[in-house]
């Protein structure tokens, strides 16, 4: 090591001439002097030392490159904590405002936001899953994450305890109610009604100051519950009323569309991340971050992806799907019949499929990213060769060829061919790995999982924390599927009548 110092001393004099003995004058540099150069070394040695951990760190680390050179110092500030743990830690919970398995893979607003900012800073991503908006703070609080991202509301008491990122979603509370149900215009009206919230929540903070006004005003709060289950036990009338932020509201309203907004129950408020208490260089770097991700239109663009298409769901139209069975299907219909000559099929079954992914609209695009008549995914078309998913053709041989692949897939213990079909439907939707879930649960639960009939029971429960949390895919949006299957083979059915009809005449 000494001769590695000498001939770096040696070789930085030799390279800097007279100038260069000049500036080692200060701290008395005279290679003749043995005795000046040993005190030399030490203080040449931590330099080299430090230099050298700076480089191997730059080098292992990756967080710097030369197109961001001002993101962070390690000469001015410490190495932040996310990056001496290597990996940006984000708490959130399961549900479709935020994060959840779908159909191909990773998905929800807040973790593909949370990714992009992981990427930015050059470190992996741990998704910590949590079951509500107060265990998430209080995670925080126990210094259990680097930020919570989780469709948190940024209020003037949280900011009190919390230390918030900049807001990215404008949100407002609203009374949800079904159609055809007791159904309230005013807040007067929940007097006497059958209303249930979300216990810790802002909403039940709302309803405390709203009864200042309203003594008379009552609920029920639920802590083991999500808003989303409170949504459904509306639809399914087993209460009047909730209350629940409008991006959810917006999003849930495509599975439950006899739910409707009765009217906003306060003023808009904003969304935004909790960081770290204390983790002013994580904070900074958010900051930079968000400004640059707004900037680009990346977020506007999140936004339209998971937002922007959010409208109340047509179940079955019965009357446009007659007319579209005239105006439409018979643009396609040979497509449908050779796909399906091709790979075993009922035309019948992949036209309703198709209808009811695409309503037979060859330029179809979802939220998501899927695309075309069967409503592929880029990497699905990848898988199955298919070059342009807007092609008819294309998309149809693709579906047909992707779900004999589910159909395969079918343990042969599920022997009935309808009862393969309506596993593979519900595959088609939510994915092959929750629908091993549900087998697995009906199981546990002492049900059938070769039985449809049983499958369909336990699908629903793969919303619930209580059922969820322990299967190895997490949440479903487990009502989805059940229904996908029901409409897709209803629509089979009406088709083949009314063909049978058309034959007839």
């Amino acid at each position: 090591m000494q001769w590695l110092i000498l001939e770096a001393i040696k070789l930085s004099h030799g390279s800097f001439g007279r100038q260069g003995q000049k500036l080692f004058n200060p701290v008395c540099m005279d290679l003749s002097d043995k005795n000046k150069l040993r005190r030399f070394v030490p203080l040449v040695a931590a330099i080299l030392v430090a230099a050298l951990a700076i480089v191997a760190f730059y080098e292992k680390g990756g967080l710097f490159s030369a197109s961001r050179p001002q993101e962070i110092s390690f000469f001015d500030e410490p190495v932040p904590s996310f990056v001496k743990r290597g990996k940006l830690t984000v708490l959130t919970r399961n549900a479709p405002t935020t994060y959840y398995e779908g159909r191909f893979g990773p998905q929800g607003f807040e973790y593909e936001m949370a990714r992009a900012f992981a990427q930015y800073l050059g470190v992996p991503i741990e998704i910590r899953i949590l079951d509500s908006v107060p265990a998430i703070l209080m995670a925080m609080r126990q210094g259990q994450g680097d930020i919570a991202a989780a469709g948190i509301v940024r209020t003037a008491q949280r900011e009190g305890i919390y230390s918030f990122g900049p807001g990215y979603l404008s949100v407002q509370q609203q009374v949800v109610a079904r159609r055809n149900h007791q159904f309230p215009r005013t807040v007067e009206d929940l007097v006497g009604m059958n209303i249930m919230v979300l216990g810790d929540s802002v909403h039940h903070e709302r309803l405390m100051a709203i009864s200042d006004e309203f003594p008379e005003l009552s609920w029920e709060t639920a802590y083991d519950m999500s808003v989303e289950q409170l949504m459904e036990k509306v639809w399914r009338r087993e209460i009047h009323a909730t209350v629940a932020d409008s991006n959810i509201v917006a999003i849930n309203r495509r599975y439950y569309p006899e739910l409707l907004v009765a009217f906003p129950l306060s003023a808009s408020k904003q969304l935004a991340w909790v960081v770290r208490q204390g983790d002013d260089e994580l904070m900074s770097a958010l900051h930079a971050w968000f400004a640059g991700f707004e900037a680009k239109g990346e977020l506007a663009s999140l936004k339209e992806k998971y937002y922007g298409h959010a409208q109340v769901f047509d179940y079955v139209d019965i009357a446009t799907f007659h007319r579209r069975i005239r105006n439409r299907l018979p643009l396609y219909r040979q497509h449908f019949e050779t796909a399906a000559r091709n790979h075993d099929l009922d035309w019948k079954l992949l036209a309703a499929m198709a209808y009811q992914e695409s309503h037979w609209d060859t330029s179809a695009e979802s939220p998501t990213g899927v695309r075309g008549v069967m409503m592929l995914t880029e990497d699905t078309a990848t898988h199955l060769g298919i070059v342009d998913r807007l092609d008819p053709e294309q998309s149809i041989e693709g579906g047909a060829r992707y779900f004999v692949e589910l159909l395969e897939r079918i343990p042969s213990t599920v022997e009935r061919p309808q009862e393969r079909i309506r596993f593979a439907l519900a595959a088609y939707n939510v994915g092959m790995g929750h629908v091993w879930d549900a087998r697995r649960l009906a199981r546990e639960l002492g049900r059938n999982p070769d039985s449809w009939d049983c499958i369909r029971e336990v699908l629903p429960l793969l919303s619930q924390p209580d059922y969820y949390k322990d299967l190895p895919h997490g949440y479903a949006r487990g009502t989805e599927p059940v229904l996908y299957v029901q409409r897709v083979m209803d629509y089979r059915d009406i088709l083949e009548k009314r063909l049978a009809l058309a034959a007839s005449n």
